[in-house]
């Protein structure tokens, strides 16, 4: 077991160099840089000092060149200046940011988890049922629904209309003069709502994956062989069946955190929640490399790091990998 996960660790590497360097080159295909945008059409902003600017931030070498001088930053953990206006270093603006955004998208992954698997085992068991044909229904519905729509319609809907759960934020005012279960109240109130939309197509997709898996399993001979030997039915369902259909369950479960991370830019900018989507965001919009790099490297490191704990998952629940 120890040889395998340190096989996959070894082979995080070139994969977290590749998503570097193509993420380097594509940000740089966008139109415009950060002086177009800092300066604009500004007409007392002089062509030399255009120039003293580029050499300033580094964007009059070659992009490779600027490539590996980043990497050479990167190997000793520094991720450079912000561009924006207050160059402040990017490692203090992601670890400002990224408490929230991991915060949201491990509470939407913990509740994905515990609602696809019990939701995709009963409408297998219970296909073509009632319950079968109503989570059919919502599955549907959450692969439908974007995920902004759902914001605006929860936005509208629990904030406007009945002012049950606040619309933005992650505290109220005068939060700092609340006590400490109302700080802890206050705080779960304002994460429903993102926690609610980061989670609901994860539930549907995984959950009628689950499905197909636990359907696939139920035709195998084995299973027929349990029933046969006169074994209670919750036995056939949770001993054997269901084992078997998670392996392909939580290879898709380690390769749905991606998406997590990347609707946390949709879902922090409605929901006006200062994280790392965000930021990614109005980066992107200034075009500030470093801190886009800074956090897509971030974001490849979790996701990764996401994929490992779905292997050595795969690898407890299946025997054969661990040899």
């Amino acid at each position: 077991m120890g040889i395998y996960i340190a096989k996959r660790i070894l082979f995080m590497i070139p994969i977290l160099l590749g998503i570097t360097l193509i993420s380097f080159f594509v940000i740089h295909l966008a139109p415009g840089n950060p002086l177009t945008e800092q300066l604009g059409l500004n007409p007392k902003v002089s062509a030399s000092s255009r120039i003293m600017l580029e050499k300033l931030y580094g964007l009059n070498k070659p992009l490779l060149t600027q490539y590996f001088f980043w990497l050479k930053r990167i190997a000793t953990l520094n991720f450079g200046l912000s561009f924006t206006a207050n160059h402040e270093p990017v490692i203090t603006e992601i670890r400002r940011t990224i408490g929230i955004t991991i915060v949201i998208n491990s509470i939407a992954m913990f509740f994905v988890f515990i609602f696809s698997i019990p939701i995709g085992v009963m409408s297998a068991v219970k296909n073509e049922s009632l319950f079968d044909k109503i989570t059919t229904v919502l599955v549907f519905i959450g692969f439908a629904a974007p995920s902004f729509w759902v914001a605006l319609l929860l936005i509208i809907s629990f904030g406007i209309d009945l002012h049950i759960l606040p619309i933005g934020g992650i505290t109220s005012i005068g939060y700092n003069f609340m006590p400490w279960y109302g700080k802890i109240t206050d705080i779960a109130k304002h994460l429903i709502m993102p926690v609610f939309v980061a989670g609901f197509g994860g539930i549907a997709g995984l959950s009628r994956y689950l499905k197909g898996n636990m359907l696939e399993v139920y035709r195998q001979d084995y299973i027929m062989t349990a029933r046969a030997k006169g074994l209670k039915e919750w036995k056939v369902v949770y001993k054997h069946a269901m084992k078997n259909a998670l392996i392909p369950f939580i290879t898709i479960l380690g390769l749905s955190v991606p998406g997590l991370i990347g609707g946390s830019v949709i879902i922090e900018t409605i929901f006006d929640i200062n994280g790392m989507g965000r930021l990614f965001y109005q980066s992107v919009l200034a075009r500030d490399y470093p801190t886009i790099m800074g956090i897509l490297v971030i974001g490849a490191v979790l996701t990764l790091i996401g994929n490992l704990l779905a292997d050595i998952a795969y690898a407890i629940v299946d025997p054969r990998l661990r040899k």
